[in-house]
């Protein structure tokens, strides 16, 4: 991100005249989640002391898997929404996750070709596979593709656990050497737990959404909301193929 994280953490970037931090809690808020909390790592202080924090003291030296357990408390104990902290989301895709049975959750968009085309000279070389079978499970998650049809769609870093489906993380995560997790990623420990057996239910979402990895992903964010005056943010279709 440059410049644009020098001194802060990503999700403080300012978007719309908005942190990223803020679209994501008006979008939680207007799903109906009132209790909210944090990981923090990098530029802690500088995260808004209204939520619940936790914190990954070895930020420089793992991976998001390894914040996310910094968060077990809450996740052991009650259903949880999940959400990485570089993404822009509506609240019809939280309430999906929250209506789901499933012990985990993951949301995918299907509309994310439109999306690549415009960050990706070529949409194949940043998009991962994505695999659902006929009953919503998730059979493949996180590869590199070698053609579109290996793409359902794009994992939007966002999950819901209940304590049951955490429990299976916990234990999945407690077979493994302390410097493997140290490395893990979301995708990764996805993809390790489908080969284990365990369950993970894909739901498919129509509409707007956006992930800001770059200074240029930013700036088209920054131009389509401008382009439409906000109003693509305020419906979305959720569902479908």
């Amino acid at each position: 991100m440059g410049k644009l994280t020098e001194d802060q953490p990503k999700c403080l970037t300012r978007l719309a005249g908005r942190s990223l931090l803020d679209w994501q809690i008006d979008a939680l808020r207007a799903a109906g989640i009132e209790e909210i909390g944090i990981v923090r790592g990098y530029r802690k202080e500088l995260l808004p002391d209204s939520l619940r924090h936790f914190d990954n003291e070895r930020w420089q030296k793992t991976n998001m898997v390894v914040s996310l357990s910094c968060a077990s408390e809450w996740l052991s104990n009650s259903p949880c929404i999940v959400s990485y902290s570089d993404i822009v989301f509506a609240p019809e895709t939280i309430q999906l996750l929250m209506v789901s049975p499933a012990a985990i959750a993951i949301s995918y968009n299907t509309e994310w070709r439109r999306l690549w085309e415009a960050r990706f000279d070529d949409p194949l070389a940043d998009a991962e596979t994505l695999a659902v079978e006929a009953d919503g499970r998730v059979s493949d998650i996180g590869r590199r593709p070698k053609s579109m049809e290996e793409v359902r769609g794009q994992y939007m870093g966002l999950l819901k656990f209940e304590p049951s489906g955490w429990a299976q993380v916990a234990h999945f995560l407690a077979s493994l050497v302390p410097s493997e997790v140290d490395r893990l990623d979301m995708t990764g420990l996805l993809q390790r737990l489908i080969a284990s057996g365990v369950v993970i239910q894909g739901l498919p979402v129509n509409g707007m959404w956006y992930e800001i990895d770059t200074e240029s992903d930013w700036q088209l964010c920054e131009k389509e909301i401008a382009d439409s005056n906000g109003a693509h943010w305020l419906v979305r279709s959720i569902g479908g193929a």
